[in-house]
């Protein structure tokens, strides 16, 4: 059954296949250029060519900056460490979560001198994530074999965002903090384009082992958007933050120059913390439901004149 179930797939995008060992296989990811690669995994996925020429959709544009739009800044902007000092430059210490210490490696890391509650980051993924919230009943083993397993993910070949190629591979560890709730801390994330916040959506029951990750998106009035993007939408109201107003300011402030940037912060008991910058929403490969939505976002994306090339 699985067979025919794969042949059916198969059958009805024959790409599929292409695509799947494209991203699987690293003797194959790493030797296809960066263009090649994007316009296999892309049709592999949406069954359809990817325009690079005159693209018009938002997952079209954002593969079109990963190859035409390289700047260094790039780099720091997206490494969980070096970030937080650029970040602080632009709106201040106070929204900057605390980092206990860094690392190269997990033996590196003396756990007598971190605090009972802790979070473990890796610096170049999306991902290398480990939550401490009593190191009595700390999984230490786990938690090394998942941060170890991280350190070596060569993040940019996954998707070719480029700037992660030259992050260099780090452990950071942040000060645990949780919302309003006591249990979870909500992402309150902001597309900008070109400076300007145009949506945002708010990802809650984020760790929470029975419930999957919810994805809410809200224009800049918190009106609630029919959009789903990879996660169901929640089935919770949600009250416009009395801290949204800060939010999609110190949002605007740092994606002045980029023609588009997804800025996330979390709002820990009123509170604006900084949580990263992120160039490439699901690194263009998941589409919105409904499809004019990648439109509408396509629209607000403005690509610039000029190519960039590294």
């Amino acid at each position: 059954m699985k067979l025919i179930s794969y042949l059916k797939k198969v059958i009805e995008n024959p790409f599929k296949p292409f695509g799947t060992l494209a991203m699987n296989v690293p003797v194959i990811n790493h030797n296809l250029s960066d263009r090649v690669y994007l316009k296999v995994v892309y049709r592999s996925i949406f069954h359809r060519k990817l325009n690079l020429t005159t693209p018009k959709l938002y997952t079209e544009k954002l593969q079109w900056l990963k190859l035409y739009n390289r700047k260094d800044i790039y780099t720091k902007m997206v490494d969980k460490y070096e970030v937080k000092d650029y970040v602080a430059k632009i709106i201040g210490n106070k929204h900057i979560l605390r980092t206990l210490g860094v690392w190269n490696s997990f033996e590196d890391i003396d756990f007598s001198t971190l605090p009972n509650q802790f979070v473990l980051k890796c610096t170049h993924d999306s991902g290398g994530l480990v939550i401490c919230k009593d190191k009595n009943d700390f999984n230490f083993i786990a938690a090394k074999q998942k941060i170890n397993t991280c350190l070596k993910n060569k993040f940019f070949y996954q998707g070719r965002e480029w700037p992660y190629k030259n992050v260099i591979p780090r452990i950071i560890a942040e000060e645990y903090v949780v919302d309003e709730s006591g249990v979870e801390l909500k992402d309150y994330k902001f597309f900008c384009f070109n400076g300007k916040a145009k949506v945002m959506f708010l990802a809650s029951d984020r760790g929470q082992s029975d419930e999957e990750t919810k994805f809410d998106f809200f224009d800049m009035n918190f009106k609630h958007l029919p959009i789903k993007s990879g996660h169901p939408n929640s089935k919770v109201h949600f009250e416009k933050p009395k801290n949204f107003e800060l939010m999609k300011q110190l949002a605007e402030q740092l994606a002045v120059d980029l023609p588009h940037a997804r800025i996330d912060f979390y709002d820990v008991n009123g509170e604006i913390y900084f949580g990263e910058i992120t160039f490439f929403h699901w690194s263009g490969f998941v589409s919105f439901e409904p499809q004019e939505w990648d439109y509408k976002f396509g629209e607000w994306l403005v690509l610039p004149k000029e190519k960039v090339i590294k």
